[in-house]
């Protein structure tokens, strides 16, 4: 009888601890950039961002300006793209490249950017001519 008890306890406290550990892991929202650029302000925990590199900062190579994705479906030249910058932490991304971007978004004194701790390029599209 005792044992059995004890047996109980024990898979009752491996239990609540698993739980417990799966709620203390860093677990960021995914977004897409109209998801984000209307009010960037509002978004105070870090985040993951996914979105299509459109264009570069011309001060600041690191400084890429993302689309959404869903802008691949306007195919007239004509079509305003919102783009929300995002500071890449390393390797040069190229325009057209698919991101998964990670981080926070900051406010700098031109605007808002993701600084980004942690970017993925998932897939590469062709872009204009």
């Amino acid at each position: 009888m005792k044992n059995s008890v004890l047996k109980v306890l024990v898979c009752l406290s491996v239990l609540i601890f698993m739980s417990v550990a799966a709620g203390c892991k860093d677990q960021t929202s995914v977004f897409q950039v109209n998801d984000v650029v209307s009010d960037p302000g509002a978004f105070s925990k870090p985040l993951t961002l996914e979105g299509i590199v459109y264009a570069y900062s011309k001060g600041d190579a690191s400084i890429v300006g993302v689309m959404d994705k869903k802008e691949l479906q306007c195919t007239t030249p004509n079509c305003k793209k919102a783009l929300l910058a995002v500071k890449s932490p390393g390797a040069e991304l190229s325009v057209g490249d698919e991101i998964e971007a990670s981080g926070s978004i900051i406010k700098e004194s031109w605007g808002y950017v993701l600084k980004a701790e942690d970017v993925k390029v998932v897939a590469r599209h062709k872009l204009g001519a």
